[in-house]
């Protein structure tokens, strides 16, 4: 009996045995080279190693020279540039800022913006803390196409050295697009893309021909990703930074600068519908403390969000994360501040 046992154990044991030897056949086809496969994972991990390195390099390498080296340089904006500069959207929020640190610069100044009031006072101000020449209009880009002629007309005859695309639309809270208006649906359009398609085109020519100028496209980190309940001024930036950025390309020999500048939340009336991106503290700054670091990025990065604490968002977002997991965490933001706002108004 013991016999057949043994007999039995030994016939079970060869089962397994050519069981197992079947099994490390089909493995082999399967992966008929185990040591090149491990070897090859190996080494896609180790580029992606080195990619995020060089690459988290180059980026702080950028942000240093914009953010740090640029303010040990004291450059000469007319001189490098030209006399004049036209910032749209200035009598508010970050073309404010961009006003005041301009004319710090010495340069000459036409100001374009909805507000008349506004204008006047910042006019006042400037010209008598800086004493530089300031020349205001008061326009709609709403009204599109018919607003320009009186734009080229006041532009004739000047050397504009620098021109600022700042004017933008945004609804007054989150919503989702079904409850935006059809008049602020197309002023997106007219003012948030017709606008500096139409600025570039009119001030560019004169640039060109002098081989010398800077123009300044305010973009939005809001254009580097889709974002959920405001779709439409979302998609406007994306435009923007698009057209920004090709048409740097185009003109990067010809001595004419184009920067495209993206900027995060920043304390501005854009921000006023909730507290939690209005009041400024590390991630929110002023408008004129924004302005005073994007003004001095300029001639040193051709892309930037033109705030340090900005670039570290921008960072983190294009680093870490997949596209579909920030627009889930953006819809919930705006979904959280949108009840900010209602309770608010409740309160």
């Amino acid at each position: 009996m013991r016999g057949d046992g043994g007999m039995q154990d030994a016939t079970l044991h060869d089962r397994l045995a050519r069981r197992g030897n079947m099994m490390n056949l089909e493995g082999s086809q399967l992966f008929p080279y185990p040591n090149a496969f491990l070897n090859g994972i190996v080494l896609v991990g180790l580029l992606s190693v080195l990619k995020f390195f060089t690459v988290t390099t180059w980026n702080l390498a950028v942000g240093l020279r914009a953010h740090v080296w640029s303010k040990l340089r004291n450059k000469n904006f007319v001189e490098t540039y030209g006399q004049w500069a036209v910032v749209t959207g200035s009598s508010d929020g970050i073309g404010k800022g961009y006003a005041y640190e301009l004319a710090k610069k010495g340069m000459n100044l036409l100001l374009i913006s909805r507000t008349m009031e506004k204008l006047q006072k910042i006019k006042e101000e400037i010209e008598k803390e800086f004493g530089v020449e300031v020349e205001i209009m008061q326009v709609d880009f709403s009204h599109g196409k018919q607003v320009y002629e009186e734009i080229e007309e006041r532009v004739r005859g000047k050397e504009v050295g620098l021109l600022v695309n700042n004017v933008a639309v945004i609804v007054p809270h989150p919503m989702n697009f079904g409850e935006v208006s059809e008049h602020q649906l197309w002023s997106h359009v007219n003012v948030n893309v017709a606008s500096p398609l139409a600025m570039t085109r009119m001030i560019l020519p004169g640039m060109l021909e002098r081989d010398k100028g800077a123009i300044v496209n305010i973009a939005s980190i809001y254009g580097r990703y889709p974002v959920p309940m405001v779709q439409v001024y979302s998609a406007t930036k994306a435009f923007v930074d698009f057209f920004s950025e090709a048409l740097g390309s185009e003109y990067e020999n010809s001595g004419v600068t184009v920067q495209t500048v993206t900027p995060a939340y920043v304390s501005t009336s854009m921000t006023s519908f909730s507290e939690k991106v209005h009041k400024p503290r590390f991630f929110v700054p002023t408008a004129s403390n924004f302005a005073a670091h994007a003004v001095d990025t300029l001639g040193y990065t051709s892309y930037t969000t033109g705030y340090w604490t900005h670039g570290l968002q921008a960072w983190v977002m294009d680093t870490f994360f997949p596209r579909w997991v920030w627009m889930k965490f953006l819809k919930k933001n705006c979904e959280d501040l949108l009840k900010d706002l209602k309770k608010t108004k409740e309160e």
